[in-house]
This record gives C-alpha cells, sequence and structure tokens, in this order.
C-alpha cells in the first residue's frame, strides 16, 4: 500500500508529486493513456509561465515537470483510473488494466476541459490559430484581426482582454442576445475595437499551417459567409473532469470539487484536490501548479497525523493488489 496516490498528470499533478517525493512519500501518480501532461500538452508557446525568459513549447514544459518529478522518486503509470473507493483509511484506485492500487491519501487532480464547437479542423488548427485561453495567447495577435465565440461572462472578458492585443475583435454568438452580466456586456459594447456578430455559428475554419478565416452560418436563415481572420477564440466553458468522485466528493454550484477555503481538503479524510478541478475562474498553468503545491503540502501533514499502526501499512514500494 502506497503513503499517496496523485491522479493527474498537469501542472497540478506533477507539481503535487514533485513535493511529495521530496517529502519521502515515494507518490504514485496515474498519468492517464492518453492526455498525459494535461492540455498544455496540445499548446505550443508558453510565454507566461515564470522562469522562461523566450518561451517553451507547451509539451517541452510538461516533459520537465515529469522528469523532474521522476528525479525524486515518482513512479508514474500511463493508464486510466475508472474506479474510486475513497472513504475509509484506505483509498482504493482501480485502472482499466484492472490493477488496484491502495494508499492512504489520494490528490485528486484531473484537470478540466475546454468545450469544443466540434469541427472537423479544430483539433487541427489548436495552437495554429484556434485557441481557448486568451491570457496564455492573446500576445501573438498583435495588430490582428480575431473572433471570440461564446455569449457568457468568460467570452466578454477574453474578447475585452485580446483588444490589448488585437487591432479588431468580433465576438460571435448564436443567439441574438447574450447571457452574460450586464456589467460585462456594457464593457464590451462600449469598446470600439469590438464588433458582434449575431445569430451567427461558426461551421468551418480555413488555414493551412495557420488559421486565415471561418465559415459562418446565419442561424435564422441559413445563409453563409467566409470572414478573414488570424485568429479564433472560443469561449463556451470548460467542464471539470469530476465525474469519477461523483457521489463520493461534494462539488460547488460551478461543478468543480469543494475544498475547504484556501485549503486541498476535500469532505473526505485522506483525500485532497488540486488545479482546474476546484479552479472555476483562472485556470492557468501556475495558478494550478501552485495549487498542487497546497495538496501535497496537505496531504503530507494528514499522513504525520496519522497514528503510527495506520501509517506503517504503507510500504514505498507496494505491490497492486
Amino acid at each position: 500500500m502506497r503513503q499517496i496516490i496523485i491522479i493527474g498528470s498537469g501542472p497540478a499533478g506533477y507539481t503535487a508529486a514533485i513535493y511529495a517525493a521530496r517529502a519521502n512519500l515515494a507518490p504514485l501518480l496515474i498519468a492517464s493513456s492518453v492526455e498525459a501532461g494535461g492540455e498544455l500538452m496540445k499548446t505550443t508557446e508558453v510565454e507566461n509561465y515564470p522562469g522562461f525568459v523566450d518561451g517553451i513549447q507547451g509539451p517541452e514544459l510538461m516533459l520537465a515537470m515529469q522528469a523532474q518529478a521522476e528525479r525524486f522518486g515518482t513512479e508514474i503509470i500511463l493508464d486510466d483510473v475508472v474506479k474510486l473507493e475513497l472513504e475509509g483509511d484506505v483509498k482504493r484506485v482501480t485502472l482499466g488494466n484492472g490493477d488496484v492500487h491502495e494508499a492512504l491519501a489520494v490528490i485528486f487532480a484531473t484537470g478540466s476541459a475546454y468545450r469544443k464547437l466540434g469541427l472537423k479542423d479544430e483539433e487541427r488548427m489548436s495552437g495554429h490559430g484556434v485557441s481557448w485561453c486568451a491570457t496564455c495567447d492573446g500576445f501573438f495577435f498583435r495588430q490582428k484581426t480575431i473572433a471570440v465565440v461564446g455569449g457568457g461572462d468568460s467570452a466578454m472578458e477574453e474578447a475585452t482582454f485580446l483588444t490589448k492585443f488585437a487591432d479588431k475583435v468580433y465576438v460571435i454568438h448564436r443567439k441574438d442576445s447574450l447571457r452574460a452580466s450586464k456589467t460585462m456586456q456594457d464593457r464590451a459594447f462600449a469598446n470600439p475595437k469590438i464588433e458582434f456578430l449575431w445569430n451567427q455559428e461558426v461551421a468551418h475554419i480555413y488555414g493551412d499551417e495557420l488559421v486565415t478565416g471561418i465559415g459562418l452560418v446565419d442561424t435564422t436563415d441559413g445563409t453563409e459567409r467566409t470572414l478573414d481572420l488570424s485568429g479564433l477564440f472560443i469561449a463556451i466553458g470548460a467542464d471539470p473532469r469530476t465525474h469519477l468522485v461523483h457521489g463520493q466528493l461534494d462539488l460547488t454550484d460551478e461543478g468543480t470539487i469543494a475544498v475547504d477555503g484556501r485549503s486541498s481538503r476535500t469532505n473526505i479524510p485522506g483525500v485532497f484536490a488540486a488545479g482546474d478541478v476546484i479552479d472555476p475562474t483562472y485556470r492557468q498553468a501556475v495558478t494550478a501548479a501552485g495549487s498542487g503545491t497546497v495538496a501535497a503540502l496537505d496531504a503530507e501533514h494528514y499522513l504525520a497525523a496519522l497514528p503510527h499502526d495506520v501509517l506503517a501499512r504503507a510500504d514505498s514500494q507496494p505491490a497492486t493488489v
């Protein structure tokens, strides 16, 4: 049995693993079979992560985090968690290959997934003009014409932020009114760089190496048009990956895992959460990494307070069940 298992391999999971490993907790990290490294594995240039003057490629950053975690003794498994049993002193984690791992503490850091439009070229052009994060990628669109898809607060915030860089920002919405708060709407309406395209849906994304334009369909009469632009920001929401803990961990109204104040403690003793799975607001690599630090420290303190006979049940090199 392990002292600690970490589920998730984004900045939160790897940072938690680095701290836990350096505390001699011999963590096991379940990294996923197909999404190891999280959303940054789909990102090209990362210029806002501290310490990299000239920026760094997203996959390069995540591989460096992985190597750092392994350097201190983290064991990493590339498989998917299919079942969690979190109640009681011993937590059980079942993987897709049938193996069951046990631990005294679990850090849940599975992140969130940006909602997508479902277009054929969406993934192909990701990092080449299509983005889900204005604060991550807005800098690359100085003096360009770009568009934001969405009608909520996040879309208005993204569009307003992007006017710091772009010459023109279209806001594309499939209805004739927004669901964003009045304050956010008023701010966007008052910005001379923002133009609203009502009753429009993105049907195509054009471009070979970089986005050159999009195809729009009018939702009222079905007419089509082409819009030339250099970037498309999709701001239709994100969903925290919490399906494994439904019915076990308390969730917030936003669907994220509820934690105690600024800690990572969930409603179940010995279970901690970190990163985007608890953060409906910021969703940045650096905030996720900080959250992973908090989770590792909270878990270390939890384990240190366990009775000696319970803690003695954990082995630094356990076999699977």
